[in-house]
């Protein structure tokens, strides 16, 4: 099971490193890193924890709010700079 969870994690996190040429890949890349710890959340037993249902609830709302602001700052970066493409992006001249 523990490799299951860390080959889940490890392929987003191989694609965040390898393909970097959009913005949305990038988004994506780290939305399926934080369902990989959503999912290991939901796994732990309540035995373990004072209030097992919480901590997965609070990460899935922070993840939905990650996703919000990425998705509008990647509409603010196509609007401005023409794309999404992050080669062409300079953090420098943004």
């Amino acid at each position: 099971m523990a490799f299951i969870i860390i080959s889940l994690f490890s392929v987003p996190l191989i694609g965040l490193a390898f393909h970097r040429t959009h913005l949305l890949s990038a988004l994506l890349c780290l939305e399926g890193m934080m369902l990989t710890i959503f999912v290991t959340l939901s796994m732990i037993p309540p035995q373990l924890t004072l209030a097992p249902f919480m901590l997965p609830l609070i990460l899935l709302a922070m993840s939905a709010c990650e996703a919000g602001l990425g998705l509008s700052l990647m509409v603010a970066t196509a609007r401005s700079h023409g794309s999404d493409n992050l080669m062409t992006l300079n953090i420098l001249q943004c």
